[in-house]
């Protein structure tokens, strides 16, 4: 899959979905949040990104103090305003190198960690809005499985800083998107084990297995939508489940 690519047509769906919509318009899983705020944070959120590449920050920079940061209020600005902020991200990683380190939220990382972290970002706010409208939300397996195993990345990454592990010491917890064609990708196990949290594409049985398409485990994993809602198959124990969601705050 080509990163970069999928970050810009991420972004042009996402602005193409609240085209015309009422700015005020409520978003229930981002409670508090109106469309207006949402879209601002994802346009904001990509110069702020692309300002920390470009500057090789060490440390986060203040999002209100983005260049720019601010769409125009003429609507239809707005939105070439929104499509920009994914090629200055590129843009600056050419400038630096896409190995050049960076600070990120997850520690310091080579520039190029922002195109995938960026992409699943407006990939799941692009699902808020969706779900906010009453719209379709169908991204394609491959970028819905990408979006799970980076997330389960983030969760590992900054689990050494939670009170309580997301899964239990000796726990395993198994997802397998049934998707056609995404092979090995399509899978996911996240043990906790004598040498700590980790997680593979392995199959495994686990003692909490989930089972359907990469979009609904999604949208359950980043807690956008309960698997009872979703129609996904739990198998085993689901208190294990309910653990990983309860202490996996982002």
């Amino acid at each position: 899959m080509d990163l970069r690519a999928a970050l810009i047509d991420q972004t042009h769906a996402f602005g193409e979905l609240i085209r015309g919509a009422d700015p005020l318009t409520p978003i229930p899983t981002c409670p508090g949040w109106t469309l207006d705020q949402l879209f601002r944070h994802v346009g904001r959120g990509t110069r702020w990104a692309a300002q920390i590449i470009s500057e090789r920050r060490s440390e986060p920079v203040n999002p209100r103090a983005v260049p720019n940061g601010k769409p125009p209020a003429d609507p239809a600005a707005a939105i070439d305003w929104l499509n920009e902020g994914p090629r200055q991200v590129i843009t600056a990683i050419e400038q630096v190198g896409s190995d050049a380190p960076v600070w990120t939220g997850a520690g310091m990382r080579p520039a190029g960690w922002w195109v995938r972290r960026l992409l699943h970002e407006v990939g799941v706010h692009r699902a808020d809005a969706a779900l906010a409208l009453g719209a379709d939300y169908s991204p394609s397996p491959d970028v819905a499985a990408d979006a799970i195993s980076e997330w389960i990345e983030l969760m590992v990454l900054q689990s050494a800083r939670l009170t309580r592990p997301p899964v239990d010491r000796g726990r395993t917890l198994h997802l397998h998107a049934t998707d056609d064609g995404l092979g090995p990708t399509g899978e996911w196990t996240i043990t906790n084990d004598e040498e700590g949290l980790s997680w593979t594409h392995d199959h495994g049985k686990g003692d909490v297995a989930l089972r359907g398409p990469a979009r609904d485990l999604l949208l359950a994993i980043v807690r956008r939508r309960p698997v009872t809602e979703l129609g996904i198959e739990v198998f085993g124990d689901s208190a294990v489940w309910d653990e990983w969601l309860e202490r996996t705050p982002f």
